[in-house]
């Protein structure tokens, strides 16, 4: 039973007036951070030094929400500690923040808004976003648009926020982009198409309906998606009416659009002003992070509202440095431009830090050098030591001597050194023993009366973090490589993860394709113009160069321009469609996907057949597999007619027995044909004509057509329209076979016609004689069907006709012999 207060919000007229209601998405359901996600939420990771979930409540608050819901599952328990300590919790925020834990089954986005659609919190239209975003954008501007937009138009449900961009900008993802088709009159988005970077795709297929129905429509690939969506209040009830909705992009927004049964809109807002982008990888987290420390995000910068609540002096060169007169810097030290260093830091003789953040209470030995890094609290890195493109966790020690190459990820209080040497983009985390042992030692160094305090709330995170920890934990300790661990120095306490896999027998979201994931990784660049010395690659990140990924969106390479674009602007962010190429591929496919669907539909029938499923019962299933397959209401009414036909056994003999068999068949499974999602009798003979044509039935063509019509299935007008085509004929059929089969079924429509001519003739003759005969007449044509065996439709078809009169002649000589016989016994 539907939620009372999801309902009652249904009926809610909209109101600009109403609270401006939120809700954030705080899992990431990824593991594209870990290890560095192994004992907190991805949310809860900092980001110039104020965490994830901080800033979206900034985002929010600037954009007018009043009430906000935090939809959680994985270490819900820090996610409720951390709103609970937060500024944003104190009554003076403005803001109402209510924490929702999800089922442990949550395992995507869909199944997260489903779980929002059981709780029944959401009445009004509402704000949805994840807890990894940073926007700058007046969210409350495309509230104002999307109420006007309802007011006119019910079926709008959602408006997706995107940004335009160019091929260079750095929060735009190189493994995960889209394609989207927009109306430029009435920004409603017609179709939407995900674009990975590998496996590469360089075509985007589009409905050829989406075309026709719309005589101007923009296709672009140059929109950065701002995962920013406000809400009908139906949106939940969309995804529990569907449980294929994972991804709400992928599979809801895709879903929606080239589905002919929901009949729903969704629009695009392309913002100009403002700044939104989502921390998705470690790649963006970087991109984001020079777009705050370059000011982009104004207002939110470090030195004025600041999440955190911190204060930093800004200085020339986007340099941000701790307001509070705690950091130590020596005259010799280097701090280069975007860069923020956190209160309490110590950066020693000769260090340079470089375009890098350091949290709090952070230690640089003498001679080390931090470049595009980032280091959380507490970071102790010893002397004449090198970090390149990586990000270590809070408490992490770097002994003398190390090197660190670009894209490592470190997770917290790790220990290597000294001389230790990573490799790139190796990941590491504490060792399970040390782990426990260092947790002890930590509870020893705490105050008492802190201690005590927090005994409670310390065992149940502990807890909850073992209960989170990724479950291949155990088998990636087990399976170390000794002379690997070696590189590590002789003080490691860490462990080091397998880079990921291709498992060709698994079955795995195409966006966390291990080779795609390559594309979203930290320190990993794209060397588009050629124009960077190969010395440079080596500081500046992997190019990627052994991969063949999809076409960007505005960049082309010389082949495909002479192939397929014929000239035009590699440049333009408007991407060419060359279907002309491609149309046997794409028939190919469509007629896989027909043929598997048609499968399916023989299966879905066979099982009703045999297990007597109600009619009702068998439409339902037979209307979510189209739904699931996005067909045409004709493929799903072809599939149904051709099982109900292949249903009807032929009789050796045919007369009685096989109209009979006809009649049983009809009666029970005919309405079938009109509860798929739509009547369309014309179509009905059509297709049986089709489906008889080509199959031992067709002498049944018209015994079929005549239960129909006196199962109601089709009537006398619906049969006169589809004998008046021209294709009924089979005159435009390319076999010859197929021409003849079609004008027999065509010469049965007439006979049909002529019986149908002949009963008025004969209703109108009864009306001029006597009027008062008429009524008793008809109801002798409709009662005529039950009389006796041999009459069981309304007509009589013209491959009985002959039989027919055969029959009757029998008939009379039997009563003529009779009939004497009786006379010589009397005599």
């Amino acid at each position: 039973m539907a939620p009372k207060s999801s309902t009652a919000g249904k009926e809610r007229t909209i109101d600009d007036e109403e609270v401006l209601q939120a809700v954030i998405l705080a899992d990431s359901f990824n593991k594209r951070f870990s290890p560095l996600t192994l004992h907190k939420p991805r949310c809860l990771l900092p980001i110039c030094n104020a965490p994830l979930l901080d800033w979206t409540f900034e985002s929010l608050a600037l954009a007018g929400v009043q009430e906000i819901f935090v939809i959680c599952r994985s270490h819900a328990e820090l996610v409720k500690a951390a709103i609970k300590n937060s500024k944003w919790s104190k009554p003076s925020a403005g803001l109402k923040i209510t924490p929702i834990v999800t089922a442990k089954e949550t395992f995507s986005p869909g199944d997260a808004m489903r779980d929002i659609y059981t709780h029944g919190i959401i009445t009004s239209d509402f704000v949805l976003v994840t807890g990894d975003l940073v926007s700058s954008v007046r969210v409350d501007e495309v509230v104002r648009v999307h109420k006007e937009r309802r007011k006119t138009n019910k079926d709008a449900i959602m408006t997706m926020v995107v940004k335009e961009s160019g091929m260079r900008h750095r929060t735009r993802s190189r493994g995960e982009s889209a394609v989207f088709v927009i109306d430029p009159k009435t920004s409603e988005c017609l179709y939407y198409e995900a674009v990975m970077g590998y496996p590469p795709k360089k075509y985007a297929k589009i409905p050829r309906e989406v075309l026709n129905e719309h005589p101007e429509v923009e296709i672009r690939n140059d929109l950065i998606d701002c995962s920013i969506d406000v809400c009908s209040v139906e949106v939940p009830s969309l995804f529990q009416d569907n449980f294929d909705y994972g991804d709400i992009r992928r599979d809801f927004v895709h879903g929606v659009l080239t589905s002919d049964l929901l009949m729903k809109n969704i629009y695009c807002y392309i913002t100009k002003d403002g700044y939104a982008a989502r921390v998705k990888d470690t790649k963006s987290y970087d991109a984001i992070s020079k777009d705050i420390l370059s000011r982009w995000t104004f207002p939110l910068v470090p030195d004025d509202n600041h999440p955190g609540g911190h204060s930093y002096e800004h200085i020339r060169g986007n340099k941000y440095i701790a307001k509070d007169n705690t950091v130590a810097l020596s005259r010799t030290c280097k701090i280069g431009n975007n860069t923020l260093i956190g209160s309490q830091c110590l950066i020693s003789d000769n260090a340079q830090i470089l375009t890098s953040v350091l949290g709090q209470r952070c230690a640089i030995g003498a001679g080390s050098v931090i470049r595009n890094s980032y280091l959380f609290d507490g970071v102790v890195v010893g002397p004449n030591c090198t970090i390149e493109f990586s990000i270590l966790a809070a408490g992490v020690q770097v002994r003398e001597g190390s090197r660190i190459e670009k894209g490592c990820l470190i997770a917290d209080r790790v220990i290597i050194g000294p001389q230790a040497r990573l490799q790139p983009f190796e990941r590491l985390s504490r060792r399970a023993l040390v782990t426990e042992n260092d947790d002890e030692e930590e509870d020893e160094e705490e105050d008492e009366e802190e201690r005590n305090g927090d005994d409670e709330e310390s065992e149940d995170k502990s807890e909850d973090d073992e209960s989170e920890v990724d479950s291949d934990y155990g088998e990636v300790e087990a399976n170390q490589d000794p002379d690997a661990l070696k590189r590590l120095g002789p003080d490691n306490n860490a462990i080091i993860w397998p880079q990921p896999l291709v498992n060709e027998d698994e079955e795995i979201d195409e966006v966390e394709h291990p080779i795609n994931l390559r594309l979203m990784r930290l320190g990993i660049i794209f060397d588009l113009t050629n124009d960077l010395p190969s010395h440079r690659l080596h500081y500046t990140g992997d190019d990627a160069s052994d991969l063949h990924l999809s076409d960007a969106g505005s960049e082309t390479s010389e082949s495909d321009s002479e192939d397929h674009f014929d000239g035009s602007n590699p440049s333009s962010s408007v991407t060419s469609l060359p279907l002309a190429d491609t149309s046997n591929l794409v028939q190919q496919a469509d007629e896989a996907a027909i043929s598997e669907f048609q499968h399916e539909v023989k299966l879905s029938l066979d099982r009703a057949f045999a297990e007597g499923h109600s009619v009702d019962n068998a439409s339902v299933e037979l209307k979510t597999l189209r739904m699931a397959h996005n067909v045409a209401l004709r493929r799903v009414r072809e599939a149904v007619v051709t099982a109900i036909v292949d249903r009807i056994e032929v009789i050796e003999g045919g007369g009685p027995a096989q109209r009979r068999e006809i009649a049983a068949v009809v009666s029970r499974w005919g309405d079938l044909i009109d509860k798929i999602g739509g009547v369309d009798a014309t179509e009905t003979i059509e297709v049986l004509q089709e489906c008889c044509s080509s199959s031992e039935r067709l002498p049944l063509f018209g015994q079929i057509l005549a239960a129909l019509y006196q199962e109601d299935v089709v009537e006398e007008e619906d049969i006169r329209a589809w004998h008046k085509k021209p294709q009924s004929c089979g005159d435009d059929q390319k076999s010859a076979t197929l021409r003849n089969n079609f004008r027999k079924c065509w010469n049965a429509g007439a006979f049909m016609i002529k019986q149908f001519d002949a009963q008025e003739s004969d209703e109108v003759s009864d009306e001029e004689s006597d009027e008062e005969d008429a009524p008793t007449k008809q109801i002798e044509m409709k009662a005529n069907v039950a009389s006796s065996p041999s009459s069981q439709t309304k007509i009589t078809t013209p491959q009985e006709s002959s039989t027919e009169s055969e029959d009757e002649a029998e008939e009379s000589e039997d009563e003529v012999e009779s009939d004497e016989s009786s006379e010589n016994e009397s005599e």
